[in-house]
Formats: structure tokens, C-alpha cells, sequence
């Protein structure tokens, strides 16, 4: 064991940080948790962010510049210009400024992987283990008593838009299914929501408050890690910027948890990225391995809905979200590689979207989708963001599926069922997306410069084969090459799964904490 007395080092406290973290302190372990962002007690939450609308916090002078990552950008696509890439920051992570969409990935995401221990018969434990289903806790495969409430909002507190989606959805065949973290499946189904009384629950109130005052799990926040530390290919420990004094902490096993954008760039500090960036850069390689490629999101495309003012949101805090359509594009798509979102208020694709109180909208995302980007380092400055280049739509797989999907939820908003919530034009409203709606090269130009993404980081420490060069960690979470070094989260996903990703991080989290023993 390293001289500090850590056992364990967590890197990050967002969802899979935050759950492995405790449930290994759970264990005797001694565990220290580091998270660049502030370290807060659940009580000292700004309100904006437990509202169940995200716009209260978007909207207010300074709830996000403590939790949101500032000076982090991104391209959505290769014609786009930078845009800030909203990804979360202190204790919890995104889980303590998204959107509060509890979805499980199908189980056929799994199957999919074809990992050792990761199955869907090895999965489903855990996701069953991390929630308190109020709706379904009594159902096989899923639990009741776990960190994280799962909500559903009744069918009579919907705004007008999760109505009209369900209504005209419905009317179009796409069929009703009340329980969408059901294994398999697809359809309208209402929004599980990780909330309780109308409030967020984050990891930070459902694993990290609980666990305080174990004596054995220290928080530190404001710890900036810049990069690994190694006795030839052992971790054994970090060194972390801490209130702007560099310092040592050693352990026994060292974890990555600080998300699909920094993970990999603490890795490509460490000297463990592409050999040809990292020289460039005059960092030392101790392994050419693709840390920051194969970056996954869901990009999304709407179409804006002018609301009646009976139909617009009543208040600040009324729900911006409560219905989704999950389905397949067509004969031989993968299935459910699309989903259809409602929006009462068009918060979802939070960099560009209008956020006016009569401001609806219909979404649409690719749910499974091919294009990968990049994370690499512009600076061996901890203090320095990365390049985030998200490559949407750039494999020639996805524009086609996407393009049918735009023209289906085009067909929703214009059907009877969705009228009665409209007070103006459609085509006025969305005037350059119509105008290019028939011809395939211009609706393709169109999305490629407007699709948004959808805040879903995956897949830039993927987790495979020893022998694929696609490869980060192994089925066990190892960096190859490494002792002593795992990455947990959202990065190791081999592909952005057909879902939000905060439950499956939680997942991760969970399961590799009983592994780890």
C-alpha cells in the first residue's frame, strides 16, 4: 500500500465517481475523492439546480459558474464553429446540472458490447441496485430503496407539448409503452426522472451526503489532477493543483472518473494518448494508446413550435421534459436508433435553443450513431481545455437515418393532433429547415449546420479487446499496459448508448466498486 494510508484514489465526483467512491469507502477501503470542482454539502445546492426546469438555472446570473465547465467548447460538426460544451463541474458532476432523465440503455446495448462481465445479465443487478423506481420498483429488474428516486410525472401534470407528442405519436402507430427502463422495447413513453418532491437528486445528495461522515472517505474539492504518477508501469498515485500548490498524493490503485472530456486528457498529460500529439506537445509517451478518440454524443435536430399562450409553460419550474418516442429509422437500422423528445419549454440543446416561455418544440435524436470525434490537448497546462471536435454526422451511416427522423417529427408537428397547441405558423418558425425539407443535399447541409448535441460525452477511453487498436481498458477497466491504473465512466462505453448516459454511469460506478472488492 502507498506511505499516504490511500488505498483508493477517485478522480472526479460525478456519477461514476461519486458511486464508486462510497461503496468502495463502504468496504473499508480509504478512499480519497478528488473533484476539480467545488466541493459543497447538499444543503448548500443553489436552488436553481433543483429546479425540475433547467432554464431557471441557465437564466440566473450565477448558478452556473461554479458547476459548469467555463472555457470548455466544442464543434458539433465539421462546418460549425466553436460552441460551449456543457458538461458538469464540483460534487456530482453533470448529474448536478442535466436534465434529471433517468433512462437505462436497452439491454441490447450490452448484448452489443460483447464484453466478459458486462452482459446484460451482469448489468441489470446493478442498475436494478442504484434506484428507488417508485413506479416499477416491484417489477423484475428493477429495485426499490436504492440512492436514486426514479420518478414519473403523471399524464395530467404534462405540459402541452408532452401531450401533443403522445397524442400524435400514438395516432401515427408508434404505440405506448409505460415503462421505457424496461429491458427491451420502444415507444411513447413518459420520462423517468431522478428527482423527489419536484426536486433534482444528484449523486452528490444520494451517494456522497449519506456517506460523510465515514471516516474513511476524504472529499477534496478544488483539486485539480494534472496528471498520473508512475514507478515504471505502476500507478501510484496523482499530482493534483490544489488552491494553486502542486501537490503528491500516492495510493495503491489509482481511478479515472472525471468524465469522457478529462479523463482522456489526464491520461494525455500522464504521457498515455496518441505518441505523434503528445511529442508535439513535448510530453513523454509511456504508451501510444487512442485515449481521446472514438468521442460519442447524440446529435439532435428540432423543430420549433410557436405555442398558444394557454399552451406555454405557466411558471419558471414547470417540467421542460416528460415525453419520449424511442424507435427505429427503417428496415435494417438498429433498433431504436431514434428517439423523439418533447419540449415544453426548447432547453434541451442548451447552446443554441430559444428559451422564450412560448417556445416549444419537437426534438429528434440519433440514438445509436457512428461518427466519432477527438479530445486532445491544445496545452500540458492542466489549466488549459482541451479540443473537443464531436465529428457529428460525419460517417456517412448516420445523415441518412438522422434525415428520415427529421422528416417523421416534421409529420408530428404538423398533424391534427398537435394544432390545437400552435399559435403561429410552423413554416415561419422554422423557416430554413422547410425550405430544405425535400431535398436530401439540402436538409443534410442544413443539419450539419444546426444540429445541436444532446450533453452525452461517451467513448474516448473505450473499453474492448486487448488486441483491438481501439482499445483503452480492458473488460476490467484497466489502462493496457498499466498496473494499478482503471478509468470508470462514461469514457470506456464502447458507443454512446441508446439512452441519456447518467444511469449507465451510475451503473459503472457501482459495478466496478464490488469488483474492485
Amino acid at each position: 500500500m502507498a506511505e499516504s494510508g490511500w488505498d483508493l484514489i477517485v478522480v472526479g465526483a460525478g456519477s461514476s465517481g461519486a458511486a464508486l467512491a462510497v461503496r468502495s469507502a463502504e468496504r473499508g477501503k480509504r478512499v480519497l475523492l478528488l473533484e476539480a470542482g467545488p466541493d459543497y454539502r447538499s444543503a448548500e445546492m443553489h436552488e436553481a439546480w433543483r429546479s425540475p426546469n433547467p432554464i431557471v438555472a441557465l437564466l440566473h446570473p450565477t448558478a452556473a459558474e461554479d458547476l459548469v465547465w467555463q472555457g470548455l467548447d466544442a464543434t458539433r460538426t465539421d462546418r460549425q464553429q466553436p460552441a460551449l460544451y456543457w458538461r458538469g463541474r464540483g460534487v456530482g458532476g453533470s448529474s448536478s446540472i442535466n436534465g434529471q432523465i433517468a433512462i437505462r440503455p436497452p439491454m441490447a446495448d450490452f448484448a452489443d458490447w460483447a464484453l466478459p462481465g458486462w452482459a446484460p445479465e451482469d448489468v441489470l443487478p446493478y442498475f436494478a441496485k442504484l434506484e428507488d423506481d417508485e413506479g416499477f420498483g416491484d417489477e423484475p429488474g428493477h429495485g426499490r430503496g436504492g440512492p436514486i428516486p426514479i420518478y414519473r410525472t403523471p399524464q395530467e401534470n404534462w405540459g402541452a407539448v408532452d401531450a401533443a407528442l403522445h397524442r400524435s405519436a400514438i395516432a401515427a402507430g408508434y404505440g405506448w409503452a409505460p415503462d421505457v427502463n424496461a429491458p427491451a422495447g420502444g415507444g411513447v413513453s413518459p420520462y423517468p426522472i431522478n428527482s423527489r418532491a419536484g426536486r433534482r437528486v444528484s449523486v452528490n445528495d444520494a451517494y456522497l451526503e449519506p456517506a460523510r461522515a465515514l471516516p474513511n472517505l476524504t472529499v477534496r474539492g478544488d483539486a485539480l489532477v494534472d496528471q498520473v504518477l508512475f514507478e515504471g508501469s505502476r500507478a501510484i498515485g496523482v499530482r493534483v493543483v490544489l488552491g494553486g500548490t502542486v501537490t503528491t498524493e500516492l495510493a495503491d490503485t489509482v481511478v479515472l472518473s472525471a468524465g469522457a472530456i478529462h479523463t482522456p486528457a489526464i491520461l494525455q498529460r500522464s504521457g498515455v494518448g496518441p505518441a505523434d500529439r503528445l511529442r508535439r506537445l513535448g510530453i513523454d509517451v509511456r504508451a501510444d494508446l487512442p485515449a481521446g478518440r472514438g468521442l460519442q454524443d447524440h446529435p439532435i435536430a428540432m423543430v420549433q413550435l410557436p405555442l398558444t399562450e394557454a399552451a406555454a409553460i405557466k411558471t419558471p419550474d414547470d417540467r421542460h421534459t416528460n415525453v419520449c418516442v424511442r424507435f427505429t429509422s427503417g428496415p435494417g437500422a438498429p433498433e431504436g436508433d431514434l428517439m423523439f423528445v418533447s419540449m415544453n419549454q426548447s432547453v434541451l440543446a442548451m447552446a443554441f435553443a430559444d428559451t422564450g416561455a412560448g417556445a416549444g418544440a419537437y426534438g429528434v435524436w440519433l440514438n445509436q450513431n457512428y461518427s466519432r470525434g477527438e479530445v486532445s490537448l491544445l496545452s500540458a497546462d492542466p489549466g488549459v481545455q482541451p479540443l473537443v471536435r464531436q465529428r457529428m454526422l460525419s460517417d456517412e451511416r448516420d445523415l441518412p437515418r438522422l434525415r428520415a427522423g427529421v422528416r417523421a417529427v416534421v409529420e408530428l408537428a404538423r398533424s391534427a393532433e398537435t394544432a390545437p397547441i400552435l399559435g403561429g405558423s410552423l413554416e415561419s418558425a422554422n423557416e430554413a429547415l422547410f425550405a430544405a425539407l425535400d431535398n436530401d443535399r439540402e436538409l443534410d447541409d442544413h443539419l450539419l449546420a444546426t444540429v445541436g448535441d444532446s450533453q452525452h460525452a461517451t467513448s474516448t477511453c473505450r473499453m474492448g479487446d486487448p488486441g483491438d487498436p481501439d482499445t483503452v481498458v480492458d473488460p476490467d477497466c484497466r489502462v493496457l499496459g498499466f498496473d494499478r491504473l482503471r478509468v470508470v465512466d462514461a469514457s470506456i462505453f464502447p458507443f454512446v448508448p441508446r439512452a441519456n448516459t447518467n444511469l449507465a454511469a451510475i451503473m459503472a460506478g457501482e459495478l466496478m466498486a464490488e469488483r474492485l472488492g
